[in-house]
């Protein structure tokens, strides 16, 4: 009996072996190189370490193996892309907008948003979303900007009287970006909901370590598995923050519709007919600003066109609040930290700043926003070296040529943005800061798929002008009023594998007023 069962599993994993490694993908993935593997198993657990070391060893082995390998184990293959030519290849064109098996690591919490989605629901929604970021509904948003920044100089300044050590960056600024998300995009305010909204931030990284951890463990793709373990339990419950916090902002925003008799979505209806979006006055009307939210636009679609149901707006809602100030304050925390380090780069900052500002009577518009250049290479050199979303998946519906190798349906594509943002071939001493690096006669010079800190492509984010102009303003206020010096050694940090490239410890800096 007992010779039976060896024989029979032994049998089975031949069988098993020879349909991984002979089929049509398994002979195509062959030619591909990779980390040494083992049979049907293949080489993922090599990277099942914790949280602190699991980027490192992702970044050792892109190093290693550029400009292209693969990570496996049974059916399941990541093949990693590391040259601009051949992302390229991947993501300019429509074929190649699946996001597939990685995502579905998010799916519990954002459904099937614009993030997740894919095929005809991406394209609809994508279309409903993009009037949001139109040029000049971006003005309007520009006063909750300056108003949000000034609140955050007032923070500042009261915590102390002389200069104050924030102890947590990313954890102080998050406060400050989400509730901007939430004016502009939501149409509602979070002052006064102090212990709900930090419950929610709380949710978000603990959320996006738990995606981390069960996506380097393949046992876990099954939803049934991964809920009777320990992390699957611990998402749940941040499940029911996560999806409160939102609902209730969309309970609001109706409750505010319905006490102003929908006149808001009837002249958002109106303004979509007679294309009007240019035409939008400068005044920073309330009834303007009022009607202009991402909400809205979702809330309109549900009620006069049934784009959209009660499901997908909750669904957009949490893609839109998470991206929208999580992303936004990794980028701040990384950026405040450089200019920290480097005294000189921060002191040419506060220079153009204080011109500027000088020069147009301390107001800052869209317009003066663009006259930062220097700040502006500043912060695209920061997000070279720390991109807040530092990694991509394609799910392959259909093989792709690359210039040397056929990649076979069912495949995952792996972009780690990181890593292409540190290639030497096309970033020279590519650990140094450099912001000149974003000159416009060096930026002709390189392929634009070698600096993509917004993704690229028709799947590229929809907020990436709404981002840079929130970045610029947040830190042309904070180097106006105060001084940053580093307390914590910057090239010490360590980063933790999360849904962005977050600080395996809070970075401390010192805010140092200026008068």
């Amino acid at each position: 009996m007992f010779l039976t069962i060896l024989l029979s599993s032994i049998l089975f994993l031949f069988v098993l072996h020879c349909f991984i490694r002979y089929g049509r993908k398994g002979r195509i993935l062959s030619r591909i190189p990779e980390p040494k593997a083992y049979p049907i198993i293949g080489n993922m657990h090599r990277f099942q370490v914790d949280n602190e070391h699991q980027l490192e060893k992702l970044w050792k082995a892109d190093k290693e193996f550029y400009p292209i390998y693969k990570i496996w184990s049974f059916f399941f293959c990541s093949i990693h892309l590391l040259h601009p030519v051949d992302i390229e290849v991947l993501m300019r064109g429509t074929k190649y907008i699946e996001k597939g098996m990685p995502y579905k690591c998010l799916k519990p919490w954002l459904s099937t948003g614009l993030l997740t989605s894919g095929g005809e629901k991406w394209q609809t929604r994508r279309k409903i979303l993009t009037p949001t970021f139109h040029f000049n509904i971006l003005k309007h948003f520009v006063a909750i900007l300056n108003k949000e920044a000034r609140y955050l100089v007032t923070s500042l300044k009261e915590e102390s009287k002389g200069a104050s050590v924030v102890k947590d960056l990313q954890k102080f600024i998050s406060q400050h970006t989400l509730n901007i998300i939430c004016e502009t995009a939501m149409g509602i305010s979070l002052k006064g909901k102090g212990e709900l909204e930090s419950k929610y931030r709380d949710a978000v990284h603990e959320f996006g370590k738990t995606v981390a951890y069960r996506f380097v463990r393949p046992w876990y793709y099954s939803d049934i598995i991964f809920s009777l373990s320990s992390v699957g339990r611990l998402q749940k419950k941040l499940l029911k923050t996560l999806h409160s916090f939102s609902k209730k902002i969309i309970t609001e925003r109706i409750r505010f519709h319905e006490q102003t008799n929908r006149k808001y979505l009837y002249n958002l209806e109106e303004m979509n007919e007679n294309n009007i979006f240019s035409e939008i006055p400068e005044n920073n009307n309330s009834m303007f600003k009022n009607r202009l939210a991402l909400l809205d636009l979702l809330i309109d679609a549900f009620l006069n066109g049934n784009q959209i149901d009660e499901e997908g707006i909750r669904e957009e809602v949490d893609t839109f609040m998470f991206e929208g100030h999580d992303t936004t304050a990794v980028a701040l925390c990384y950026a405040l930290g450089l200019f920290a380090k480097h005294k000189d780069v921060q002191e040419r900052i506060r220079n153009e700043v204080d011109t500027i500002m000088q020069q147009n009577d301390y107001k800052l518009t869209i317009s003066v926003l663009q006259e930062f250049s220097y700040l502006e290479r500043c912060l695209k050199e920061s997000l070279r070296l720390y991109p807040s979303v530092h990694s991509i998946f394609r799910h392959l519906t259909q093989d792709l040529q690359l210039k040397n190798y056929l990649l076979p349906a069912g495949s995952i594509c792996y972009i780690n943005i990181y890593s292409i943002h540190r290639n030497p071939e096309y970033w020279p001493n590519p650990e140094v800061f450099d912001p000149d690096r974003f000159l416009p006669e060096k930026i002709k010079e390189r392929n634009p798929y070698s600096y993509i800190p917004f993704s690229a492509g028709p799947r590229n984010c929809i907020g990436q002008r709404f981002a840079m102009l929130e970045l610029k303003l947040i830190v042309a206020y904070i180097l106006h009023n105060f001084y940053l010096e580093p307390v914590d050694q910057f090239d010490d940090i360590k980063i933790m594998a999360d849904l962005t490239l977050s600080l395996f410890k809070p970075l401390r800096i010192k805010f140092v007023p200026i008068k």
